[in-house]
């Protein structure tokens, strides 16, 4: 696809996905999102021929320019609609497929413990909505949705939607998926390392009591 082409498509995502958008002089002049996306093309070009400094600067401008951050080594799909992008951030091996919607504060970053592929792939038709949280080599699938605010660590299934943090699946190809919400016996990770370490103590107690024993 050509260049110019390949923008009136990237704009015309614009006016399928955002209502306020009035013409293309509108949209061309003054939605960063789309910018972003422009900007990454030309970084991303640089990157895979192995320009990484030039790929890196253009980046950088892009971020000063539109608020997103987009690592250039990033792969973009087709159609990405960024709205109010302000504060994205995509890591280096982020894989974003055709039609995916972010909002603004999404993250798709690492957890920091993996190498290699450590960002997730995002499949066609997703959408990742505002401060949502989507770390590690994970797979958010065809048509997904992430819920406001949810951190997702786990593969999400194809036509599923995840809220919460931790990110749980609460709809299932167009089904409410049932959860036991007893928030008794929901995990404190703080109560469980008390316990632990109140058994490690119970231990010692008795390997001391039976070295007594022998003297």
């Amino acid at each position: 696809m050509g260049l110019f082409k390949r923008m009136k498509e990237d704009m015309n995502a614009v006016f399928d996905q955002d209502p306020a958008a009035k013409s293309y002089i509108e949209v061309f002049l003054t939605y960063a999102g789309l910018h972003a996306i422009w900007f990454h093309r030309l970084a991303h070009f640089f990157f895979n021929h192995r320009l990484f400094f030039i790929a890196r600067v253009i980046s950088q401008i892009s971020r000063f320019l539109t608020g997103i951050e987009i690592h250039p080594g990033a792969k973009i799909g087709r159609k990405l609609f960024i709205d109010h992008g302000m504060g994205i951030v995509i890591g280096e091996t982020s894989e974003i497929g055709d039609n995916v919607t972010l909002f603004q504060g999404v993250t798709l970053g690492g957890t920091g413990k993996e190498k290699g592929k450590r960002h997730p792939t995002i499949k066609d038709n997703a959408m990742i909505t505002t401060g949502a949280r989507v770390l590690g080599n994970i797979t958010i699938g065809n048509s997904a949705k992430v819920g406001a605010g949810s951190i997702v660590l786990q593969d999400v299934p194809d036509h599923s939607t995840v809220v919460g943090v931790p990110g749980r699946v609460v709809v299932q190809n167009g089904e409410k998926v049932k959860k036991n919400l007893d928030h008794q016996k929901l995990p404190d990770p703080v109560s469980d390392r008390c316990d632990k370490l109140q058994q490690e103590i119970d231990m010692l107690k008795e390997e001391i009591e039976q070295l007594k024993g022998r003297k």
